[in-house]
């Protein structure tokens, strides 16, 4: 967050407004378009300080309920083991039971992926299998084909006789 509390912008911005809001008497008579630029800039620069301001506290508004931990606050969470851990009902929960829940999920993983291996494999030798049953149709195909020829050949024999 920073020291500024995520308002460098705005800061900035308004360094920058109340620095040419301070230099705009003293240009006011050396050139008609000078003076024509600080009357366009001031206003425009203030307006763009309201903005940031606006704009970052409607940012801080929406995330008000989301708190997040300072960099301290983050390293002394990393530092110990106990964790408070609140599921979206508002139960708390242990870091034990988030663990045995994975482990339980870990194995439940490894079940299906081992259901999928052995699917997988059947597929593979139905795919198989009908690979050969297509390639006997062909064969019989053929068979019945050369049978056809076979027989038209004979008949053709006989009626040349």
């Amino acid at each position: 967050m920073g020291y500024l509390g995520n308002h460098l912008a705005t800061v900035v911005t308004g360094v920058f407004a109340a620095v040419l809001t301070g230099l705009w008497p003293y240009f006011v008579g050396f050139a008609p378009i000078l003076e024509f630029v600080f009357v366009i800039t001031v206003p425009i620069t203030w307006f763009l300080t309201f903005v940031c301001w606006i704009s970052q506290k409607s940012t801080d508004y929406m995330h008000k309920s989301q708190t997040h931990p300072s960099h301290t606050e983050k390293k002394s969470l990393s530092n110990s083991q106990t964790v408070q851990i609140f599921t979206s009902d508002g139960k708390q929960v242990s870091l034990t039971e988030i663990k045995a829940a994975q482990n339980e999920l870990s194995g439940e993983l490894n079940k299906l992926k081992e259901s999928v291996k052995i699917k997988d494999s059947e597929i593979e030798r139905l795919n198989q299998e009908i690979s050969n049953l297509q390639t006997l149709i062909q064969i019989e195909s053929l068979k019945t084909e050369l049978a056809n020829l076979k027989m038209l050949a004979s008949e053709h024999k006989s009626k040349n006789k």
